[in-house]
């Protein structure tokens, strides 16, 4: 399929969890931008505080008081924007992988053989699920493929 229609691979391959991704990465866009904006805002209104304690029309108390305070609202604020920015990309790492990974598949497109480079190359793991027997006698055993930069794929 890889070499037939890269582009329908790709999007298959983005499509799993494709609308909780993009919820995900809306929400987490609009976070980080308000996160931004109330940083802003707190500067802001640090820079105005300091101004009215120089000028007399606060006392340093409360001065001190609130500079604790937006203080920790900034570094609070920091550390969220930060968390929201490596989850965003993460996300666009994600597409990254996908295409990664399509081109391994091009490169490794109708081996004749099954080598270890290739396994090596294409799959990060395999997981073997212990066999079970259904009631007809018939025995059943899930093995779930991992492949690089995509994980699993249904």
């Amino acid at each position: 399929r890889a070499q037939l229609s890269e582009e329908k691979l790709l999007q298959q391959i983005l499509k799993n969890g494709d609308r909780e991704r993009m919820t995900a990465a809306k929400r987490q866009e609009s976070e980080l931008k308000r996160a931004e904006k109330r940083k802003a805002e707190v500067d802001g209104k640090f820079v105005r505080m300091y101004e009215d304690w120089s000028a007399g029309r606060i006392t340093e108390y409360n001065f001190n008081l609130l500079t604790k305070k937006y203080q920790a609202e900034q570094q609070e604020l920091d550390e969220k924007i930060s968390r929201l920015q490596a989850e965003l990309s993460a996300e666009q790492q994600t597409a990254l992988d996908a295409e990664k990974w399509v081109a391994l598949i091009k490169q490794y497109a109708n081996p004749t053989k099954l080598t270890a480079e290739l396994l090596n190359t294409l799959i990060e793991k395999i997981v073997i699920h212990e066999a079970t027997k259904s009631a007809d006698g018939m025995r059943d055993q899930e093995i779930e493929i991992y492949y690089r930069f995509i994980g699993k794929i249904d």
